[in-house]
């Protein structure tokens, strides 16, 4: 068995229960975020098995990526009508300068919770966290400088 390590990337794939083309939306706005695809459950190729995908869930989305930066997030309504729970994990957002780092501070925390302003801190001259309004935590970084 091999334990080369070369060519993985991890990606986040995250499941909003309903709110997935809100929160792309959002993302494109405050992110810039650029969708690749996107695929809504009556598009599918194959039909969901009876009883997997919830009434009212044809138009939803099934799957879709879209890249941040030179990152893909991966993102669907998934197969639940109840709230999305996103616990035990922030999303890091590396930015190049303070300014970037409000501008996008401030755009993910409206709707959202404030859990660290952005400060300075002896790893970087900005960093906050925040989480958005679908609860998404995040954490914004600004790049030290010398490492841009």
């Amino acid at each position: 068995m091999s334990t080369t390590n070369y060519n993985r990337v991890i990606q986040p794939y995250l499941f909003f229960n309903g709110l997935c083309e809100q929160a792309v939306d959002f993302y494109r706005q405050a992110l810039g975020a650029e969708v690749e695809m996107m695929m809504r459950f009556k598009d599918s190729p194959e039909p969901a098995q009876p009883g997997m995908v919830p009434p009212g869930f044809e138009n939803k989305i099934m799957h879709t990526s879209f890249r941040v930066g030179e990152t893909t997030v991966m993102a669907s309504d998934g197969c639940a009508a109840e709230k999305p729970n996103f616990q035990g994990f922030s999303l890091s957002l590396l930015v190049p300068s303070e300014a970037e780092a409000d501008r996008v501070f401030a755009a993910l925390a409206d709707g959202g919770q404030v859990r660290m302003p952005l400060t300075k801190t002896f790893w970087s001259p900005r960093f906050g966290m925040v989480a958005d309004r679908f609860g998404v935590g995040w954490m914004i970084n600004v790049m030290p400088p010398g490492q841009k």
